[in-house]
């Protein structure tokens, strides 16, 4: 049976005194098992970036408690108790913006935190960091641009480079914050495929936010939604697929429409299968996200 990695229990968070001005989130229960992918979907302002910002270790709770494996990273107590409420060295963050510092080239602005968090390191030390942000932006399709300006990157290689950032931290979970929502759609689908083959190649245990039904139904292993105010989470059927096979769909929406094994996507009966699959879980998703609009 595989380990949980991160879990939640009972948890609600706000902002303002006690929490009560303006609460967000509320009775959030999840346990993600080692290695997967819980994609949160969910419309503008409903709370996905605070929940981040809760599992992160950077905003405490109001209640409840956050866990990466059997330690608490987070707890409601902290005012009983006057602990500090959160940790936050358990997980590697990646923001909406890219946050790239603008002076500093592709390889610098990689390794830049990892080098920060390291305190005072050896030469030995650094070089090592240097040499392993290289290798994992060439593996990123970035070894052309190590020395690149972030003005002289587009948008999809700005975010392969702040990625690049994030799993250089070598932290067990992975947070991202809807990092494709500035793209545009074309450069989206191919981001998609590029991330499943990043989770394949760096095993962590990831938590996607995001308001793209698609995106949620492709890159989760698990999908939730989170509605309400405060916002619930409430656990959804994903499309019942492996990695791999919702690989070979992103691949096929990314203009790459060979499948594992040579067959023609248009003539290969599982294949079209996995397509209505991914396409029935989108299309009930994004019906639950009406009824709510319509709700409210």
């Amino acid at each position: 049976m595989t380990a949980t990695a991160l879990s939640a229990s009972a948890v609600s968070a706000g902002y303002g005194p006690d929490d009560a001005v303006a609460p967000v989130l509320a009775g959030i229960d999840f346990e993600l098992p080692a290695g997967e992918c819980l994609a949160v979907v969910g419309r503008s302002g409903c709370g996905k970036s605070t929940l981040l910002n809760v599992l992160a270790g950077v905003h405490p709770p109001a209640t409840g408690r956050v866990c990466a494996g059997d330690e608490t990273v987070a707890a409601g107590d902290w005012r009983q108790t006057g602990s500090p409420g959160c940790t936050s060295g358990h997980a590697a963050y990646l923001f909406q913006q890219d946050l790239l510092l603008p002076w500093k080239g592709a390889l610098a602005n990689a390794v830049f935190a990892a080098r920060v968090a390291a305190g005072r390191a050896s030469r030995q030390e650094r070089g090592d960091l240097e040499g392993r942000a290289a290798g994992l932006l060439r593996e990123f399709g970035l070894g052309d641009n190590l020395r690149s300006l972030p003005r002289e990157l587009s948008g999809g290689m700005r975010q392969r480079v702040a990625l690049a950032r994030t799993v250089l931290m070598e932290r067990g979970v992975i947070l991202l914050d809807e990092p494709f929502g500035s793209l545009d759609a074309v450069t989206r689908a191919e981001m998609r495929l590029w991330l499943l083959d990043v989770m394949a190649a760096h095993p962590a245990t990831w938590v996607l936010v995001t308001h793209d039904v698609d995106e949620a139904v492709l890159l989760g292993d698990q999908v939730a939604v989170l509605r309400g105010r405060p916002g619930r989470l409430e656990g959804w059927a994903p499309a019942g697929l492996s990695r791999v096979r919702r690989r070979r769909i992103a691949a096929i929406g990314a203009g790459e429409p060979e499948t594992v094994g040579g067959e023609s996507a248009g003539v290969a009966i599982h294949v079209r299968a996995d397509l209505e699959a991914v396409a029935a879980a989108a299309a009930a998703l994004r019906r639950a996200l009406l009824d709510e609009r319509r709700a409210s």
